[in-house]
């Protein structure tokens, strides 16, 4: 097997592009505070706003920072930020916690809470600058409240700035620690902190093995400011685990490709093709080229270097492509894994045919660049062919979709209910002070000490956050109400923002008519809902939940599009949520959470017992089955939907039994309408016994008459000469003796020369021999068994239906 080439990190692509446009700053090792004497900076530390107001406070630190000068005077270095670097205290943190009293003392004899009051002032007043590693590991309680004398004014208009809750709360003042962090390890203002140093900080912590939760709210709250450009990052919280819109080579080079010919190839492939598509599907037609395909093939043929591949090699390969590997988790933890079939071959086949078709068609265009590279296409077109997959996936989701449609007003229910549920818990919690108890049902709770949290604790002890259960269950009662009315796909529904409600007027009433503006998503095409009554209660409620309470506003987020790998431009998103003081968009995967949490809350199960799950896009599902089947002309739905095609529209469509059926009757229904009124006038009994007749007259020497009634015998009873005859197995001797006497009789006729009567008599025997033919292929190597004909018992509602009915009767049976 040939080794593969090493594969580049895509993960954090997003991340490295920002560092890369938004370099950090330097901290330098020279500026004019560091290069201050000693008492220059004593008196600097004797000024505003690094003056004290207490008098044992200026003398600890007058007294801490002169020990550490004199320390760092016997290093070499001219600023004392070089003299700092030149020390060993500057390479860890904890050294200077377990040695820097040894140290500082062979210069002054001060106590060690002096001397750690000292390093905080010279470090706030820009004398030396310490590292963002060393800070992470130096603890302190005075960092803040030191760093926000070197900036009062920054920091007032930023206290002012944000809400006072989120000041005080622990979010708050890790994001204020983040700040005075980079300020002494970058110098300046909180005017001066730019995008780069967040974005060091930021990577820098996330490095560190401190718990970096919330360490992302100092960013927001310097855009809010105005602090940084208008083209930096919006936020930092995702950019470590997004990558970005790739170029074509770093698509290809991520799977790794052996064959530098042929990855050229892919990459000149994927160059010509990106105009035309999306990054979504240009990352998916990467993927089924190099990983499920070149790469496969260089890992099972080493040195491969040609399309022309040998039909063995082919073979092969479809035939490793038919299966993958399925890994799921038992409750033990281990890992199963399960080798089950391909559910996207034949778009994968598809797309290794056209990618075969397209070189072909541009080497006649362009020979010189495509034409060495024209290889017969190994897959044929009869192989992507997936009809019978299909039809059993539209076959699945029909019995999915008939087994939620009835629970679906239950699980809308339970929904409400939940949300009610937590939502009184929340307000019983509220209800009592901080480490008081209250009771819910039969248990009684403890509230938590810290008044800014809404967390309880049960009798066991168990922490419980009130606050975040609720959170969890409003949003999965806004997710079914908003897709149940609307039947949008999830990413929409995420995308939807306060924008999206308008109004419409109608031009021949004039009432004022609300919509709601479904983005485009998945087809690019926007499209416009009407806001029902319940849709319009669910969209106010969502709307007081998300408004700034201080403002009146919905927050601007910029969400980021996870399948064109991009960042949407800000705008006040409906599903969104305060996460640690930062606005965010709400995910898929917390929506699917949260929809789990109101199952578990309801335990619905299907017919075998099993949990009835519902996925969001089950919603959209149910949504167009029950519009087609409240009388929705199907076009119409399609265009709500949102679908370019409308046999996708009906492939959501699930068809119920019943509905077949009242189908067919109302077409019978129709069709008798067209028909002349006499037909349907009760039959004399002359016409019934002729009828009857009819079918006794059926039997004959050799087999059974089929000719339909009232219709005359075209042959004059010349059965063996008729099509119509079906000959029974058990005559087949006479009908042999038939056909003997039929040759006898040709051979007189021949001898005595009646040609006239040859004619005839091969027509005949002809016939006889057809009838023989049709016996054997009826019973190929059996014995025929003779059943009977049918006894036909008049019955009295069908001689009440009449004729036309009887008629009607016969020719649906045929």
């Amino acid at each position: 097997m040939a080794e593969r080439p090493p594969v580049p990190q895509a993960a954090g692509g997003m991340l490295r592009q920002a560092q890369a446009r938004f370099p950090a700053r330097s901290a330098g090792t020279r500026w004019p505070t560091t290069c201050s004497s000693a008492e220059e900076v004593i008196a600097l530390l004797d000024r505003p706003p690094f003056r004290a107001e207490k008098k044992y406070a200026r003398w600890a630190r007058r007294t801490g920072a002169r020990a550490i000068m004199a320390w760092l005077a016997g290093f070499p270095g001219e600023s004392w930020q070089e003299r700092w670097e030149a020390s060993p205290a500057a390479a860890c943190p904890h050294r200077w916690a377990q040695e820097g009293h040894t140290w500082v003392s062979s210069a002054a004899q001060v106590k060690w809470p002096i001397v750690q009051t000292g390093l905080l002032v010279l470090a706030g007043a820009d004398v030396i600058r310490l590292p963002l590693t060393w800070l992470f590991g130096h603890r302190t309680t005075h960092l803040r409240s030191v760093v926000e004398a070197r900036d009062p004014e920054g920091y007032a208009r930023l206290q002012e700035s944000v809400d006072p809750k989120r000041w005080a709360s622990v979010g708050g003042g890790r994001a204020r620690l983040a700040l005075a962090r980079i300020m002494l390890a970058k110098g300046g203002g909180l005017a001066d902190i730019t995008a780069g140093d967040a974005i060091q900080y930021s990577i820098e912590l996330r490095k560190s093995e401190i718990d970096n939760s919330g360490g992302t709210l100092f960013y927001s709250w310097l855009r809010n400011l105005g602090y940084l450009p208008s083209d930096a990052p919006a936020t930092l919280r995702f950019l470590d685990r997004v990558t970005g819109q790739l170029t074509c080579e770093q698509l290809v080079d991520r799977h790794g490709v052996a064959c530098a010919p042929i990855r050229r190839l892919l990459i000149d492939y994927l160059e010509e093709r990106r105009p035309k598509l999306d990054y979504s599907t240009l990352d998916n037609l990467a993927r089924a080229l190099t990983r499920n395909f070149w790469s496969d093939l260089e890992h099972h043929h080493s040195g491969i270097s040609s399309l022309d591949l040998p039909p063995g090699v082919a073979r092969a390969w479809k035939e490793r492509f038919r299966t993958r590997i399925q890994r799921r988790k038992r409750p033990d933890g281990t890992l199963e894994e399960t080798v089950v079939e391909r559910a996207d071959r034949a778009p994968l086949l598809m797309a290794v045919r056209a990618f075969y078709l397209d070189i072909a068609r541009w080497a006649a265009e362009e020979p010189a660049r495509w034409g060495p590279w024209v290889a017969p296409c190994p897959i044929k077109e009869a192989e992507t062919f997936d009809r019978k997959r299909v039809k059993r996936v539209k076959a699945r989701m029909d019995q999915r979709t008939r087994e939620r449609l009835p629970a679906l007003e239950t699980f809308a229910k339970a929904a409400t209910d939940h949300y009610r549920h937590h939502a009184a818990r929340l307000q019983a919690l509220l209800a009592v002070p901080p480490g008081a108890t209250f009771t819910l049902g039969d248990a009684v709770y403890t509230r938590t000490k810290n008044g800014a949290t809404a967390n309880a604790r049960n009798p066991h002890g168990v922490l419980l956050r009130f606050d975040q259960a609720e959170h969890r269950a409003f949003w999965a009662w806004a997710t079914v109400e908003f897709l149940r009315h609307t039947g949008a796909r999830i990413e929409e529904m995420l995308e939807t923002s306060h924008h999206a409600l308008i109004q419409y007027r109608l031009p021949t009433t004039g009432e004022i008519l609300p919509l709601l503006q479904i983005a485009p998503s998945k087809t690019d095409q926007e499209r416009v809902l009407l806001v029902s009554p319940e849709l319009a209660d669910v969209l106010a409620t969502i709307i007081r939940r998300v408004r700034d309470p201080r403002t009146g506003a919905i927050p601007l987020l910029a969400a980021y599009d996870y399948e064109e790998r991009t960042w949407n431009p800000l705008a006040p998103l409906l599903f969104q949520w305060d996460r640690g003081g930062e606005n965010c968009r709400m995910s898929g995967e917390f929506i699917r959470d949260a929809l789990a949490e109101v199952l578990a809350f309801i335990g619905l199960t299907d017919s075998t017992g099993q949990p009835l799950d519902f996925t969001p896009h089950d919603f959209r599902r149910l949504f167009i089955t029950d519009a087609i089947r409240s009388g929705l002309p199907p076009h119409i739905a399609q265009i709500i939907a949102g679908h370019t095609n409308i046999n996708t529209t009906m492939g959501y469509h699930a068809i119920y039994p019943t509905e077949t059926i009242e189908a067919h009757r109302a077409f019978i229904a129709r069709r008798r309408a067209t028909r002349p009124s006499d037909e349907y006038r009760t039959p004399t009994e002359e016409e019934w016994d002729a009828f009857l007749a009819h079918f006794e007259k059926r039997k004959v020497s050799i087999g059974t008459c089929a000719r339909a009634f009232s219709s005359p015998c075209v042959h004059e009873h010349a059965c063996v000469r008729c099509s119509l005859l079906r000959p029974d197995p058990a005559q087949r001797s006479r009908l042999e003796e038939i056909r003997d006497n039929l040759v006898a009789r040709i051979a007189e006729a021949e001898r005595e020369g009646w040609l006239g009567e040859v004619e005839g008599l091969r027509v005949s025997l002809a016939g006889a021999e057809d009838k023989l033919a049709q016996m054997d292929r009826r019973t190929p190597g059996g014995t025929a068994i003779d059943l009977g004909m049918p006894r036909m018992v008049p019955a009295q509602p069908i001689r009440e239906e009449g004729t036309a009915s009887l008629r009607e009767s016969l020719d649906d049976q045929q």
